[in-house]
C-alpha cells in the first residue's frame, strides 16, 4: 500500500504553526476532503466541531473556507467532544465529519480528523484520495455552486441526550458521589450534565478551559488532582476524561487508577455473564498481558490490534464484535456508539458497578494487572529505530530472558515525533531493569 504523506493513526497532527498545522494547509486540507467526502452522499455537508485549543478558531475558519470553495456545505458545532461530531455526523445524515483535534496532546499542538458519513473513522482507501487532491491545484467552484456554512445552536442538548441513551431508564445514579476531570477540554460543558442529570452527586475539576490548559495537569493523562479530589471530596470513584472526550480512565475511592484495561474487562466479564457480549474482545499490541489470561479463564476470545482505536475498530467489524479498546482509555462498544466515547464508556462501567452491587475497586480487583514499564523516547526517526537490527536482536534477549511471564514491544507513535519503548513482566523490578536496558540501546544507536 501506498505510504500517508500527512495521515497517521488518527487523522494528521502536529504543532501549530509547523509544518502542517497552519492556516494555509487547513485551507487546502478543506477543499480536498470536501472534493472526495462530500460526495459520499447527496448532502454534500461536512460537519466541523473542535476542542477548546486557541488555534481551533484559526484551523475552524480554514477548513470552512476549504470546503465551502469544494461546493460543500458546512455545519458549525463549536467545542464538542470527538465523538459528538461522530454521531452527529451519522444522525444528521451529513456526508462527513471532522474534529479539530490532537486529543491528549498539549494545546500548543492540534490535529484534524475525519468521520465518514456513518460516523466511522475513514479507510486508508478515502484518506489516500484525500492527500491526492492535496497535491492538485488549489480551484474554487462556480459561485452559484458554493456551500454554505450553518452554526447548529442545540449540538450540546442533542448529545447529551445520546449519553443518557446509553443509561438504562430504569436505573439511577442516585447515591454515588462522583468527581469528573473534564481535561479543560470538549467535554467541559457536556459530561457535567449527563452525570448529574443521571442522578449523580457531581464535582467537576478541569472545567473552565481558556484556551492554553486543555490537558495541563489534568485530564485522562495527568489524573493527580483528581485522585486528590475524590481523597478530598470523599467520593465513591472519578472519572478522567481527555482533551476531546473520546478516552476515559477512572480512580476508586482509594484514590488508585483504574486504566483502559481493566475497564474493558470489568464490562466484558459482565456482559458474558448476562450473555451479551456478543462474540470476543479487541485489544491492541499495548493491551497488558493479564487481560489475555483472565479472558482466556471466561473463555472469551481475544485479539490483538495494532495500536489506535480505527484498527480496534476493523477488527471488531472484521469478526462482527463489540467490545474493544486500549489501555489508554479509548473503549468502542459499537452497540452504544461508532467510535471511542468517554463518557458512554463511563456510563458502561457505572451500569456494572449498579448491577453487581460492587465498588469500582472491587471490580478492578478481578484482573490484576501485569506491571508495564513504558519508556517514551523524542527523536525524529522513530520508525527507522524500530526496526533496528541491534534494537531487534535486544528486545529478543529479553523476550527469551522473560519467557511466557512477560514481553517486549517497540513501536512508532502513529501521532508524534516518539518511538514507545515497553516492556511487562510479572516482576516489576526485572520490567524496569528490562526497558532501562533496551532504551539505552535505543539512544545509543
Amino acid at each position: 500500500m501506498i505510504e500517508k504523506k500527512y495521515f497517521g493513526t488518527d487523522g494528521i497532527r502536529g504543532e501549530v504553526g509547523g509544518k502542517v498545522m497552519t492556516a494555509e494547509f487547513a485551507l487546502k486540507l478543506g477543499r480536498a476532503a470536501g472534493k472526495v467526502l462530500g460526495g459520499l452522499s447527496p448532502a454534500k455537508t461536512i460537519v466541523i466541531g473542535k476542542d477548546t485549543r486557541i488555534s481551533g478558531y484559526m484551523l475552524e475558519s480554514a477548513l470552512e473556507a476549504g470546503l465551502i470553495s469544494s461546493g460543500c456545505n458546512c455545519l458549525l458545532l463549536g467545542p464538542m467532544p470527538t465523538p459528538a461530531i461522530a454521531w452527529i455526523t451519522s444522525s444528521m445524515h451529513a456526508s462527513a465529519g471532522i474534529v479539530i483535534s490532537a486529543s491528549h496532546n498539549p494545546y500548543y499542538d492540534n490535529g484534524i480528523k475525519f468521520f465518514d458519513l456513518n460516523g466511522e473513522k475513514l479507510s486508508d482507501e478515502l484518506e489516500l484520495q484525500i492527500e491526492a487532491e492535496l497535491q492538485k491545484e488549489f480551484t474554487t467552484v462556480a459561485s452559484k455552486e458554493l456551500g454554505k456554512a450553518k452554526r447548529i445552536e442545540d449540538a450540546a442538548g442533542r448529545y447529551i441526550e445520546f449519553c443518557k441513551s446509553a443509561f438504562p431508564r430504569q436505573q439511577s445514579l442516585a447515591g454515588l458521589k462522583i468527581v469528573v476531570d473534564c481535561a479543560n477540554g470538549a467535554t467541559y460543558h457536556i459530561a457535567p450534565q449527563v452525570f448529574s442529570e443521571l442522578g449523580a452527586n457531581v464535582t467537576i475539576v478541569g472545567n473552565k478551559p481558556d484556551g492554553l490548559n486543555i490537558n495541563q495537569d489534568c485530564g485522562s493523562t495527568e489524573p493527580q488532582i483528581l485522585q486528590e479530589k475524590v481523597l478530598e471530596t470523599g467520593a465513591d470513584l472519578g472519572i478522567a476524561l481527555d482533551g476531546d472526550g473520546d478516552r476515559v480512565l477512572m480512580v476508586d475511592h482509594y484514590g488508585s487508577v483504574i486504566d483502559g484495561d481493566q475497564l474493558i474487562f470489568i464490562v466484558a466479564k459482565h456482559l458474558h455473564k448476562n450473555n451479551r457480549l456478543n462474540g470476543g474482545v479487541v485489544g491492541t499490541l499495548m493491551t497488558n498481558q493479564a487481560m489475555q489470561v483472565e479472558l482466556s479463564a471466561l473463555n472469551i476470545d481475544f485479539v490483538r490490534a495494532n495500536v489506535g482505536d480505527r484498527y480496534v475498530h476493523q477488527l471488531l467489524k472484521k469478526h462482527d464484535w463489540h467490545l474493544g479498546g486500549e489501555s489508554s482509555g479509548h473503549i468502542l462498544n459499537l452497540e452504544l456508539a461508532t467510535t471511542g466515547d468517554g463518557i458512554v464508556s463511563a456510563l458502561m462501567v457505572l451500569i456494572v458497578m449498579k448491577n453487581e452491587g460492587k465498588s469500582l475497586k472491587e471490580l478492578a480487583a478481578e484482573i490484576p494487572l501485569y506491571p508495564q514499564v513504558l519508556i517514551n523516547i523524542t527523536i525524529e526517526n522513530a520508525k527507522e529505530l524500530a526496526k533496528h537490527k541491534d534494537v531487534l536482536s535486544h528486545a529478543s534477549e529479553i523476550d527469551k530472558a522473560l519467557g511466557n511471564k512477560g514481553r517486549t514491544l517497540i513501536r512508532a507513535s502513529g501521532t508524534q515525533p516518539m518511538l514507545r519503548v515497553m516492556v511487562e513482566a510479572q516482576d516489576k523490578d526485572l520490567a524496569e531493569k528490562f526497558a532501562t536496558q533496551l532504551a539505552d540501546t535505543v539512544k545509543n544507536i
